[in-house]
């Protein structure tokens, strides 16, 4: 094969599934490159595989025998004579010995360099670089914690409340908050257990839980040549077990001064590292407006399509273009943010019962559209939601001139969104747009705990089950012929509209 560096990328393989393959694939599309797909047998008919030019079976069921295989991934490529993977984001898309085989196959790993994932990538190394480059830093541990005791041992250093981390991988993953001595060893084991699923690499550190933070995280791009800059924040707080729900940019307490200090803070890291491609670098920010480097994700995140909406940037195109050896298109001094945009994520879970994953067939899967809506999704209607994989069905983005426009966008488009079999976090997102504290912009971390109820949308679901049965008895009837041998117009009028009620 030809060496991967400075070189067209002609023929892309996505090793992942579901809509950021789809994301990838659309790109691809646009520039003119070959999407191969690769797919699990519980994602035969995937929309992913129906929209690639080229796809292959790994053949497995679980992550660890089909989207993990790194070995069967690559026999993949070189089958299929590739010029580049592209990792998406979770499964491999953060795993240095993953990167390092692919770019030792003459293949482009699009993505950071295997040394750059291994210094920023493990959250442990990261905070030591941050601490080097004089950005605050969580008091915490150094390293990966060796056993229980130790665990218990460090988290009486520090002072509970801890947050234990996963430290090969992100996105919630691996982390547990613990408030006593007591509690520690069973969130130990179950932190490792999950991290070692997520990443194949079960090791934890420890840090101190900040109380009332927001979590602000930085897009930054950076070319082989030395130039990195900065795309803005994002606000990232509304999450559910320590997973985002919503997102948006720019974030409500960010001012463009506290943005250039924590966006030169994040290229400072970057740098030090010498991370080129796309990445994020996370912060908390307390109370009092000061902020704390987090982790770098060393991968394109799911939330970046609000940074692409406020940009005008395809970052999917920033990071093949930066693959193949050229230079940022932009200065720091090009970008511009225009607007606001607010992402909302699709799961099929329960609101109702703590967000447990739903899974089903999907008898009905109609997605919004209009006006300043965008929807990234890799499901289609009659698709199944297995067990096997993360629940993310859909992302629903909008924008505004401002950002109360960006809101009303976002429940117009969920009102819209028609989703049967499964139950999903669309009620949910309805209450977040439509809390005070939201719309003020007044929230942190810990929102769900403090002003979600699952009783908040009993009420709504009574309607849609109150409508599901008229709707049963006027298809029994209109099964059976009349009279005048016609339809009862009125009455199926009634269902309409007591269906709309049901959604809203």
């Amino acid at each position: 094969m030809k060496s991967p560096q400075n070189k067209k990328i002609k023929r892309l393989l996505i090793a992942n599934r579901a809509e950021i393959a789809v994301r990838v694939i659309r790109t691809c599309r646009e520039l003119g490159i070959t999407a191969i797909a690769v797919y699990s047998e519980p994602d035969r008919t995937a929309l992913h595989i129906l929209l690639a030019d080229e796809a292959y079976p790994l053949g497995g069921v679980t992550a660890a025998e089909s989207y993990l295989n790194q070995h069967r991934i690559l026999d993949i490529a070189r089958q299929a004579d590739v010029d580049a993977i592209h990792p998406g984001y979770g499964f491999l898309s953060e795993n240095a010995d993953f990167a390092e085989a692919v770019r030792a196959a003459g293949i482009v790993f699009i993505g950071p360099s295997a040394a750059a994932m291994r210094l920023l990538g493990d959250k442990t190394a990261a905070r030591k670089i941050a601490r080097q480059c004089g950005v605050p830093t969580i008091a915490g541990t150094e390293d990966a914690l060796r056993s229980e005791n130790e665990g218990i041992k460090q988290a009486q250093r520090i002072g509970f409340p801890v947050l234990l981390k996963a430290a090969g991988g992100g996105g919630g993953k691996g982390m547990r908050v613990v408030s006593s001595a007591a509690d520690f060893g069973a969130a130990f084991t179950t932190a490792q257990s999950e991290a070692k699923s997520a990443f194949g690499d079960g090791r934890v550190y420890l840090e101190k839980y900040i109380e009332q933070p927001r979590h602000v995280e930085i897009q930054i791009l950076a070319d082989r040549f030395g130039n990195t800059i900065y795309l803005g924040e994002r606000e990232c707080s509304i999450q559910r077990r320590h997973q985002k729900v919503l997102e948006e940019s720019p974030s409500p307490i960010i001012t463009p001064e506290l943005r250039r200090e924590m966006g030169e803070a994040a290229v400072k890291v970057a740098k030090v590292a010498n991370y080129s491609n796309a990445g994020t670098v996370e912060f908390l920010v307390d109370l009092k407006k000061n902020f704390y480097f987090l982790e770098v994700n060393t991968r394109l995140q799911v939330e970046h399509p609000v940074t692409e909406a406020i940009t005008g940037l395809d970052l999917v195109k920033e990071q093949i273009s930066i693959a193949e050896g050229e230079k940022l298109q932009k200065t720091q001094e090009g970008i511009e943010l225009s607007g606001h945009a607010l992402e909302c994520r699709i799961y099929a879970e329960d609101p109702q019962s703590q967000f447990f994953p739903s899974t089903g067939r999907l008898e009905r899967y109609d997605v919004p559209s209009g006006p300043r809506v965008r929807v990234d999704s890799g499901f289609r209607c009659g698709d199944t939601v297995s067990v096997y994989y993360d629940p993310l069905l859909a992302k629903v983005i909008t924008w505004g001139n401002e950002r109360g426009g960006s809101i009303a966008a976002m429940q117009r488009a969920l009102s819209e969104f028609r989703i049967e079999g499964v139950k999903t976090t669309i009620p949910f997102c309805q209450f977040v747009l439509g809390n005070e504290n939201f719309q003020r912009g007044d929230f942190d971390t810990h929102f769900v705990r403090d002003q979600f109820d699952e009783k908040d949308l009993f009420q709504s679901n009574k309607l849609e089950q109150i409508a599901a049965a008229v709707g049963a008895m006027l298809a029994l009837r209109d099964n059976q012929p009349h009279r005048n041998g016609s339809t009862n117009a009125h009455s199926d009028n009634l269902w309409k509209r007591q269906r709309e009620e049901s959604y809203r």
